[in-house]
């Protein structure tokens, strides 16, 4: 075997490392044009009835210590790409559309108040530039800067805005709240690491923050991108038949993210500290919206940061995208212990939305938030405790009306609905103890026989007509998907499917269900993006990343099938990191392990880990690779061709609303 020929398949392993995200270069395409009909009209009517849309605290709130609006500038990456496009927003105004439900509007508006906004004395925000906020507080020297945006781009973006009012920005400390990229992907925007040790900049996290932020989205990358794409609307247009807003902000942002390790970490339940001048208490609540998140008091100004487990929202139990189930439980016991100590609490603050001002405010909200957790929790296990299933559970139950009437508890970014099926989950798993349920067909095989039994796809269609005239919308989705599948070509099928999920999007208060149902009806109409997705262009977020992550990426790639009866041993080194990594395959499983090189493995990959992040990154072309001198292969050519040839492909771009 030559050397060109093994380093070619170097590069095939290698590519199989490389992380997903969303392709910018795709534009949205135009949402099909559809009028709401008479029953999503008298839906969305109800909530007009029922909720008082008029009420001005929020917006009186949300527009208060306004120093300037945000422009409506879009901001590019270095690529050439927009990435955010502030006036794609500007339809939001006025009355509710007929297509969106007006509780949702409601909110969509008040994300749309943008700008730079003044706390109080020393504490600013700077709000709409990106899906969370970012905070500054004033210090001796400066300003310590809460949760950079998620890109390089935006928060580059937001800080030249705050210079304008507030003067240069020299960063005296940086907090990182929790683990989710909106809040630490642009810090390389502001500080490096080599500034922040010479300038002696603490970077200030809660424990496991690195090792959260690194993997969040790593190993399971392709199907948390392809279902986030859904989510949070990727691809349709900005429109009042298309994505008008995420719940939590206006929109997840693509571009160029960084992250640097924290400097000092926040481990104990409480820590009281002192940066440049400015006296924090920290609390660390792991195991909440986030794996590694915390929150702080300001003893000064008597303000509280409640990070991402306090939002004028109802958050996820479980995001739609997919992660692991949080504890409801434990978020609301830790909102009840914030509530014990801020006995003089005068300024709440968070990660996302407005500010509440005055104690007896701050407390009823977050009582009410500890309330809505705890009430899912308990609720659900009481359902479930006396036989109900998760769709039986998510049907029945309702918030008290002291709650539901509440806008910061309304369900723009969760829901009640599928944040009791994440604690049911979180305590008994998918089974619900039917044995229907244990072992049924693949949803093709399903669907086939399910249509046969209806009497084909033509009767199906029939019958599904009437109940589409009648706003039968919940029904003709699962009735119709059935025939999709069994028929994925059935163009009546499907444009009568999008409709009905169509009408549902125009329904939905919560933000994300909007989406997901939107992108659905524009996939089944329109058919699905053919390039997909793309890994992020985040150099700096990337060398940060542990190899073992990549391993691990590596090791989920292992076709069992293809792999059954093979045994082999390779070495990947990193030699200018003496950094070794020790590959097995047996019982068609790949274990990893970073040990000494190995010299009875069957062959060994050296490389730079400047060359790992080349390709990872397509910043190098096979040519250059071929004659790279950082590349390098030893040991058997043969046994390293089996290697790859048992490595399946990934896929962030598979079917959803399609077989």
């Amino acid at each position: 075997m030559n050397k060109n020929l093994s380093r070619t398949l170097i590069l095939s392993c290698i590519a199989l490392f490389m992380i997903s995200g969303c392709d910018q270069s795709q534009q949205a395409s135009p949402t099909v044009k559809s009028e709401a009909s008479k029953f999503t009209i008298a839906a969305n009517q109800k909530f007009a009835d029922n909720l008082d849309l008029d009420h001005q605290q929020d917006f009186e709130d949300a527009r208060r210590g306004m120093v300037a609006e945000a422009p409506n500038d879009s901001v590019t990456a270095a690529s050439g790409i927009q990435i955010w496009d502030g006036a794609a927003y500007d339809f939001i105004q006025g009355e509710a559309p007929d297509t969106v439900n007006p509780s949702l509007w409601r909110q969509a508006k008040l994300n749309n108040i943008r700008g730079l906004f003044k706390v109080d004395e020393g504490i600013y925000q700077l709000r709409g530039f990106d899906l969370a906020n970012s905070t500054l507080i004033k210090s001796d020297n400066g300003w310590i800067l809460v949760d950079p945006l998620t890109t390089l781009e935006t928060t580059k973006s937001a800080m030249d805005f705050a210079e304008l009012h507030l003067g240069k920005i020299n960063v005296t400390g940086v907090i990182f709240t929790h683990s989710h990229v909106d809040h630490f992907g642009g810090v390389l925007a502001l500080i490096n690491a080599q500034e922040a040790v010479a300038k002696n900049v603490p970077i200030i996290a809660p424990v496991g923050f690195m090792a959260e932020a690194t993997s969040e989205n790593i190993i399971a990358g392709p199907t948390m991108t392809r279902r986030g794409s859904y989510m949070f609307g990727d691809l349709l247009e900005r429109s009042a038949t298309g994505h008008v807003d995420a719940g939590l902000g206006k929109q997840v942002i693509f571009g160029s993210i960084s992250i640097l390790p924290p400097t000092v970490v926040i481990d104990q339940p409480e820590s009281r500290m002192v940066v440049d001048g400015v006296e924090f208490d920290f609390y660390n609540m792991p195991g909440t919206e986030a794996p590694a998140e915390l929150t702080f008091y300001l003893p000064k100004w008597k303000a509280f940061c409640g990070a991402e487990i306090l939002s004028h929202v109802m958050h996820n139990v479980l995001t739609l995208r997919g992660a692991k189930v949080r504890d409801a439980l434990l978020w609301s016991d830790y909102i009840g212990q914030s509530i014990d100590r801020l006995d003089e609490v005068e300024v709440f603050f968070n990660s996302h939305h407005w500010p509440t001002w005055g104690h007896d405010r701050i407390i009823t909200q977050m009582q009410q938030q500890q309330d809505m957790y705890k009430f899912t929790h308990d609720q659900t296990l009481r359902l479930a405790n006396i036989g109900y299933t998760p769709k039986e559970i998510a049907e029945r139950i309702k918030l008290p009306e002291s709650l539901a009437g509440n806008f910061h508890l309304r369900g723009y970014y969760g829901t009640l609905s599928h944040n009791s099926k994440a604690v049911y989950q979180h305590y008994f798993g998918w089974y619900e103890g039917n044995p229907a349920q244990l072992n049924p067909l693949p949803p093709v095989e399903s669907s086939v026989r399910y249509v046969e039994f209806m009497g084909g796809a033509d009767a199906v269609l029939e019958k599904a007509a009437v109940y589409l005239e009648n706003g039968e919308y919940r029904w003709i989705g699962e009735v119709l998907n059935h025939v999709v599948f069994a028929e994925p070509d059935n163009m009546k099928a499907r444009n009568m499917l999008a409709e009905a999920y169509r009408q549902m999007g125009y329904q939905a208060e919560s933000g994300p269900w909007r989406d997901i149902y939107l992108s659905g009806a524009q996939e089944l109409s329109k058919g699905k993006a053919e390039e997909g997705f793309t890994k992020l262009g985040s150099r700096e977020f990337i060398l940060q990343v542990p190899l073992i992550e990549f391993m691990k990426v590596l090791s989920v790639t292992l076709d069992a099938d293809k792999a059954a009866g093979q045994n082999l041993k390779i070495n990947v080194l990193f030699k200018e990191l003496d950094q070794n990594f020790v590959l097995t395959i047996r019982n068609s499983v790949m274990h990893y392990s970073e040990l000494p090189y190995d010299e009875s493995a069957d062959a060994s990959v050296v490389l730079t880990r400047e060359l790992f992040f080349q390709i990872l990154m397509k910043q190098i072309g096979i040519t250059d690779l071929l004659t790279s001198d950082d590349l390098e292969v030893q040991g058997s050519a043969l046994k390293l061709i089996k290697f790859f040839s048992l490595l399946g492909e990934s896929n962030d771009n598979f079917n959803i609303v399609l077989p």
